[in-house]
């Protein structure tokens, strides 16, 4: 099968160093320092037991370099990069080729596929003039769920955090179980990423979104990990509320989660914690993905009517935040004092 890692960053170069050190054939899109370290070099994974002792050769492409069509394409690019790439990732696959999102928080297809009161609704926070739901066809996408704690830590060198719930959870988009889906966690998990394919893909994209939601955005407002945040009283009883307005919207959609929201924020105290994502990049100046994390959740609250005061003022907070960062240029990270 010929394969296509588009947007090599810490989730796109680990998938793509396993799979080419498994021997998969594999490419890997990047852009700038990092197409330079990983078409020189390769990449380095660093972790207690995903970490590997020598650099992992990949074929690493620029942008309009690939050699299309693939036949499965796992899209890793952030969720607000989706719509301005989409045309061009497209046109690397043909008519049966499979492409994989497994982008953080709610996807833009999330009311196709299934009944529901909502069928058909259209999340314009997700999609505001259609363009991805014009660009893939149902058929094609294939939703993900990545449990791979990581971090970028400089151009081809990746930090991993390893834990018992490590997977690359995949599904299709009408709940069916198919036999393609057995093909793609077969070759995640021999390269050594557990695949899980599951029925009910939407619950895992909240259950995620649990985590997500909550500590993502603090994060990027707190410089903190989940760990720190939740082992300060105040933000620990935020997080619980968080929580709790999610797992509301959640139900209100057909997704109820069986879930402690204090057990489950009290549980990230002692969780071996790398800085979310969202911080990541208020650290290196990128823009924040927010959207499919938080906004979105305030377009669902005006949908269904559940009130959402706590996720409410965070997203204010951190998409202003995001306007500094994206209109002023600057890049926000700890300084040392002493």
């Amino acid at each position: 099968m010929k394969i296509l890692v588009y947007g090599a960053g810490a989730i796109g170069g680990y998938l793509g160093a396993i799979l080419s050190a498994g021997g998969e054939d594999v490419t890997l899109v990047a852009r700038g320092a990092q197409y330079d370290a990983l078409s020189s070099r390769g990449i380095i994974l660093e972790g207690p037991k995903s970490g590997r002792p020598d650099p992992i050769k990949v074929r690493a492409v620029r942008p309009g370099e690939e050699k299309p069509p693939y036949d499965l394409i796992f899209v890793t690019l952030k969720s607000h990069q989706l719509v301005s790439a989409a045309p061009h990732v497209r046109a690397l696959g043909g008519a049966d080729t499979m492409f994989v999102f497994p982008q953080n928080g709610i996807p833009w297809w999330y009311f196709d596929g299934i009944e529901s009161r909502y069928k058909g609704t259209k999340l314009t926070t997700l999609d505001p003039d259609g363009v991805l739901s014009r660009t893939f066809e149902s058929p094609n996408i294939i939703a993900g769920i990545a449990f791979k704690p990581s971090d970028l830590v400089e151009p081809g060198r990746i930090r991993l955090a390893d834990s018992d719930a490590d997977s690359m959870t995949i599904g299709e988009i009408d709940n069916r179980m198919t036999p393609r889906l057995q093909a793609i966690a077969k070759i995640t998990s021999n390269a050594g990423w557990p695949g899980k394919p599951v029925e009910d893909i939407r619950k895992g994209k909240w259950t995620k979104l649990l985590s997500n939601a909550v500590w993502n955005t603090m994060g990027s407002l707190t410089q903190t990990n989940a760990r720190e945040a939740a082992n300060f009283e105040s933000t620990e009883k935020l997080a619980v509320a968080m929580t709790r307005e999610v797992m509301s919207l959640a139900a209100a959609v057909g997704s109820p989660l069986d879930v402690d929201a204090q057990k489950l924020v009290t549980n990230s105290k002692n969780r071996v914690s790398l800085p979310p994502s969202t911080l990541q990049d208020v650290r290196a100046g990128r823009s924040l993905e927010l959207d499919a994390i938080i906004n979105v959740l305030l377009e669902i609250s005006r949908l269904t009517g559940v009130a959402t005061p706590n996720l409410t003022v965070i997203a204010a907070c951190a998409n202003l935040l995001n306007q500094r960062i994206t209109m002023d240029g600057v890049a926000i990270r700890p300084v040392k004092l002493k």
